[in-house]
């Protein structure tokens, strides 16, 4: 086996070695500071900038749809940053998606301190507490677009292997999960300061071994460059591939129905359960069964393939989850045990859909040449679904009667059937689209 940092030569399925476990490591670890930037953002933002300005759900939920649709309009730009800029020759640690991950570095670090300690005064305005709260996603958000699509199209196209896709991506995911448990129990053990200082040491020490010791593909000229084709033109590669605008679909409709439950747990913890003690606990449960399950979902995925088992996936988290509407306050055993089983569920939906993707971009023939334009585009549909679980819920919640500062019967079950029952649709809907599907059949 070549060392972690020798680059990985294209193959086919019958000539490519298999990644080492410590190559493996050095590439998906990076995944955890990522997943530090994900769940707080759409977790505690809300509440945190509620709490503590006394904005309303209102006015952050249009902050944060605002916002992450103009970030997602950059993601594309990314992607093809990425394409052509990865062709470029310089330091052996700074070429191919290195260095994109590298720039990314001191965004992600500034725009998350500031997110979460804010250098402003609550008052009766809510003006200066808007505009930080603007600022520091912006900057946030384009470190975390910048690393996020290098960093993925770096793993899909590390393998053409289908069951070795699933490995890479099971341990990226796997270390994404043990960082978003690190994100669900620390601030309410140490309080977000704490959370602040863990990811910028983390983000510091998984960065350096991925720049330094995790393997990099080979560097294969475009047939047809980025920058001969034209900024836009480019992305008519990925949007002409029919297999890939199904994935997108199916992805974008089970993904609004995995962020609607995100954005809404803890209010849903404290306001109808009314165990806001027990909030690390349960997050807790949740994303370690999600993090256990990696490893039964290769196997799943290498028994029935991948859209089948992510299929599955899908419908036994509806079967599960569905019972969440008829809880109510002190159910923390059932509450508990329905985290556990739709966090195992849960896992599929991490690891499956980029394995498929990587699965299609190398069907179509593009490996190697498009991988930041394919993950430009799924990275928007990413933040479209986040934006639009946030934008839609919070307002919506509101119209018909949730306020967390003046709590009712009506708005409690307002937030109830917004965190269970709408997302159980949204989820079905994901699960017929894949049933229709020729992954079932053809790239299964």
């Amino acid at each position: 086996m070549a060392d972690a940092a020798t680059p990985i030569l294209h193959g086919t399925p019958q000539t490519e070695p298999g990644l080492s476990a410590t190559q493996l490591a050095s590439y998906g670890l990076f995944g955890l500071p990522l997943s530090l930037v994900a769940l707080p953002i759409y977790v505690y933002v809300p509440k945190f900038y509620s709490d503590s300005f006394g904005l309303s759900l209102e006015i952050i939920g249009i902050i944060l749809l605002a916002v992450r649709l103009i970030d997602a309009v950059s993601d594309p730009l990314f992607g093809w940053w990425v394409d052509h800029g990865r062709q470029t020759v310089g330091r052996s640690w700074l070429i191919g998606y290195r260095r994109f991950v590298f720039l990314s570095l001191p965004l992600l670090a500034l725009g998350y301190v500031a997110l979460f300690q804010p250098q402003v005064q609550r008052s009766a305005s809510p003006l200066l507490p808007s505009c930080w709260l603007v600022v520091s996603l912006v900057v946030v958000y384009a470190g975390f677009s910048l690393a996020n699509i290098a960093y993925y199209s770096w793993g899909a196209d590390l393998s053409v292997v289908p069951l070795e896709r699933t490995r890479i991506t099971s341990v990226r995911e796997g270390c994404g999960l043990v960082g978003v448990l690190a994100a669900a129990s620390i601030p309410q053990i140490f309080g977000m300061d704490a959370l602040s200082v863990l990811f910028v040491g983390v983000l510091g020490a998984t960065g350096a071994l991925l720049l330094f010791r995790a393997p990099h593909p080979e560097i294969v000229p475009l047939t047809h460059p980025p920058s001969s084709l034209g900024l836009f033109s480019t992305f008519r590669v990925p949007l002409a591939n029919r297999r890939f605008v199904a994935l997108l679909a199916i992805f974008l409709a089970n993904g609004i129905a995995s962020a609607i439950p995100a954005t809404l747990v803890l209010f849903y913890i404290r306001d109808v359960l009314q165990l806001e003690r027990s909030t690390a606990l349960l997050l807790g449960v949740y994303f370690l069964a999600a993090a256990c399950s990696m490893p039964l979902w290769v196997l799943a995925a290498r028994r029935f393939g991948l859209a089948r088992a992510w299929l599955s996936g899908m419908i036994f988290s509806v079967v599960v989850f569905v019972w969440v509407y008829f809880l109510g306050p002190g159910d923390l055993i059932p509450f508990a045990s329905i985290c556990i089983v739709s966090g195992m569920a849960i896992g599929g939906d991490l690891a499956l859909p980029p394995a498929l993707l990587a699965g299609v971009i190398a069907k179509g023939g593009h490996r190697g040449q498009r991988e930041g334009s394919y993950f430009g585009l799924w990275s928007l549909a990413t933040k479209l679904n986040l934006a639009l679980a946030a934008g839609i819920s919070l307002p919506l919640l509101g119209a018909l009667g949730y306020d967390p500062a003046h709590l009712s019967a009506e708005g409690t079950h307002a937030l109830s059937f917004g965190y269970a029952l709408v997302p159980c649709g949204l989820k079905l809907i994901a699960a017929a689209l894949l049933w229709r599907s020729e992954f079932v059949r053809e790239l299964a």
